[in-house]
């Protein structure tokens, strides 16, 4: 009898766990902040070969080039601040 009520108070207080509202919000700011770092991540594989290509392909001087890299990641972090908030 005792143990039936122990596992019944048990299953009762993990249910009530799980479904209140600020258990839920860590995971979705752990997974936001993941998704921010991903597309970071991207934008600066991305920002290096747009400077790569535009040297590269020497229709630019370098400072330009450099300007359109600080441009792309601009964009990227942008994106995951979109993300995040």
């Amino acid at each position: 009898m005792l143990a039936s009520n122990l596992r019944l108070t048990a299953f009762v207080t993990a249910i009530l766990v799980c479904s209140w509202p600020g258990v839920s919000m860590p995971k979705e700011q752990a997974q936001q902040r993941r998704a921010g770092r991903d597309v970071r991540q991207d934008t600066r594989q991305n920002s290096r070969h747009t400077k790569q290509d535009c040297r590269a392909a020497n229709q630019q001087s370098n400072a330009h080039c450099r300007q359109d890299k600080r441009q792309t990641k601009q964009h990227g972090r942008q994106a995951a601040r979109d993300i995040k908030y």
